[in-house]
């Protein structure tokens, strides 16, 4: 099973849940289970969100979500052209925030890698900042 999905959303925290409820909608044709569909939503959430947060200092720029169904694996592409990543490694160590004045907890890249199989984060300062999660669902639908 192959499928694509694409959305655009602008930066408004009000977005947040709705690009979670449209990737949990298109990964519910791999049949996966409550816990998945969860996780998922999760990643989705602290994703969307870092690229509002951190990405964007205005609420009208275009944040862009990819997602693709190959056999049993979803993968999500959050896409945000904004400020950047100065140094990755440092954005993932848990508790590490560039916003501390907002009272950020520093936690999601930490939970995104929690709840997926996999995220890789790819940054341009000043360009694009794109992560990409993967997650292979267990319960396929036989067709």
């Amino acid at each position: 099973m192959n499928n694509k999905m694409k959305l655009e959303i602008l930066s408004k925290s009000e977005n947040e849940s709705f690009a979670r409820v449209v990737v949990s909608a298109f990964a519910t044709q791999l049949d996966p289970t409550i816990e998945e569909i969860t996780d998922i939503k999760t990643a989705v959430s602290e994703a969307v969100t870092n690229s509002i947060i951190h990405g964007y200092n205005k609420d009208d720029e275009i944040i862009h979500i990819l997602c693709e169904i190959i056999d049993n694996e979803i993968i999500v592409e959050v896409i945000d052209y904004g400020m950047g990543i100065e140094n990755i490694e440092q954005a993932r160590e848990p508790l590490y925030t560039s916003k501390p004045h907002l009272e950020r907890s520093g936690m999601g890249f930490t939970v995104m890698e929690s709840f997926m199989d996999s995220v890789t984060i790819n940054s341009v300062p000043g360009v694009e900042t794109k992560v990409v999660m993967k997650k292979s669902i267990k319960s396929i639908k036989s067709y």
